[in-house]
């Protein structure tokens, strides 16, 4: 039988463009595009499982299934009702649309996703008698309605809720660093597993299990209870399962070490609990520790990635003297060090007192932020290049 290619769109957090096209290449996507917040692909339908199961910074995964023009809200509820939905889904299953808009004409994109809804179930009323319902916690279909200026895409949505939630974290902490964004920092920094690793205020140990399954090529979605395409007509879980063992294979040993440190105790018990839940215990390592009392433990190559309170959701009483005790922290007890930190207190930055070596323009959430890194050498930087 001919396996057929179509066209996915994967997308992603402002920053990890090149990141998730690299991940599409390696796991042997075709037709790669790079776009703003998104990558668009080709594969089959075993690909499209394998990239939701294994790309560590995709939020979601789109199966574009038709496209369109539209001038006013009734040729949208016209060609949407004019769509094949019985091929989906059925009558007795359920649905939740989700619309993003870029347009002068269609500027409201909750409205868009509402006439959607409304052309699809008076399709399924008028064949059948009757119509399926909405659920937008655990539909049997989600889709996705892009408008760009005059031209609407209607997509699938084969990863059900975002993929940045894993399902190993059981507790939250008060300012949570989202597992995409982890993961991307991870990989920006360009740690695979080749060293020691620190996360010197892990929080609910986020960035530490996200390096772990790197270090150790788990896949990061593994630990998830279900993807969209699961409750498609066409699900194919013997090919799914197939999919899940060929990746499972590849998980590799991991030689060092990862660590991971904070003041709060609160916090290192979610740590330990989430890492327990992602069965990462035996990777990672947690300590009730101040990091500015901390120094390296060994002498051996060490990458640090972390999240500092930005003043923001977390409050910091002095943030100059905290952002400034970072820096001597680094310079003080931490040479042979790559430390990269993302921050959106840029003002606070400047109290590091350590010249970046990178800067590199992300979001954490709608805050814009920066990712820099810093090279904390023995002895002098001249003589460590000599």
């Amino acid at each position: 039988m001919e396996v057929k290619n179509f066209k996915m769109v994967a997308k992603t957090l402002f920053g990890l463009e090149e990141l998730l096209a690299q991940e599409l290449r390696h796991l042997g996507a075709s037709n790669i595009e790079i776009g703003t917040r998104n990558v668009s692909f080709e594969g089959d339908t075993g690909f499209m499982y394998k990239a939701n199961l294994c790309c560590r910074t995709a939020i979601k995964i789109l199966k574009p299934i038709h496209a369109f023009n539209i001038f006013t809200e009734e040729d949208l509820y016209k060609k949407i009702y004019e769509m094949p939905w019985e091929n989906y889904m059925s009558v007795s299953g359920t649905l939740a649309v989700n619309a993003t808009v870029f347009s002068d004409v269609f500027t409201h994109s909750q409205y868009i996703a509402l006439k959607t809804k409304d052309a699809i179930v008076d399709r399924f009323r008028d064949r059948e008698g009757s119509r399926p319902d909405v659920d937008l916690d655990h539909p049997t279909l989600r889709i996705n309605i892009h408008i760009d200026r005059n031209i609407c895409t209607v997509s699938l949505d084969s990863s059900g809720e975002s993929l940045h939630k894993r399902g190993y974290k059981i507790e939250s902490t008060l300012a949570p660093i989202n597992e995409v964004l982890a993961a991307g920092l991870i990989m920006l920094a360009g740690w695979n597993g080749q060293c020691d690793f620190l996360d010197p205020m892990c929080g609910g140990g986020t960035i530490l299990t996200e390096a772990a399954m790197i270090a150790c090529n788990i896949p990061p979605n593994l630990n998830r209870d279900e993807f969209g395409f699961e409750t498609w007509p066409d699900f194919d879980v013997d090919l799914f399962e197939k999919i899940e063992s060929s990746a499972l294979k590849k998980i590799r040993e991991f030689p060092h070490k990862i660590w991971g440190y904070d003041t709060d105790a609160v916090a290192i018990r979610k740590a330990k609990e989430n890492i327990k839940s992602a069965n990462l215990q035996d990777f990672i390592e947690v300590k009730h520790q101040d990091f500015f009392e901390s120094e390296k433990m060994t002498e051996k190559p060490l990458y640090m990635v972390f999240n500092p309170p930005y003043d923001e959701r977390i409050s910091i009483n002095d943030i100059e003297t905290f952002y400034s005790s970072i820096g001597n922290t680094l310079k003080r007890s931490y040479p042979g060090t790559q430390a990269w930190m993302i921050t959106s207190n840029f003002e606070a930055l400047k109290y590091v007192g350590l010249r970046p070596s990178k800067k590199i323009k992300l979001f954490n959430g709608k805050l814009e932020a920066k990712l820099v890194r810093y090279e904390i050498y023995e002895g002098s930087r001249k003589a460590s290049k000599q």
